[in-house]
């Protein structure tokens, strides 16, 4: 695998793991308040790209776990 097409699996996966981070905390979120589950599901793309704000608030954080 050249490293263009590596780059490209990597941004890839960055890009659906903001995806799969943002549905699951509107999942979560949406049983708290009683709201039906099919609202979870969505998700708002600018030419296949998670917006900035999604990508700022669903994006791995700098921090890391002890």
């Amino acid at each position: 695998m050249s490293a263009s097409e590596q780059a490209r699996a990597l941004m890839h996966r960055h890009h659906h793991n903001i995806k799969r981070r943002q549905q699951s905390l509107l999942g979560r979120v949406n049983s708290e308040v009683g709201m039906p589950a099919e609202t979870a599901a969505y998700w708002s793309t600018i030419q296949g790209k998670p917006t900035a704000g999604a990508r700022r608030d669903y994006d791995r954080s700098g921090s890391a776990l002890s």
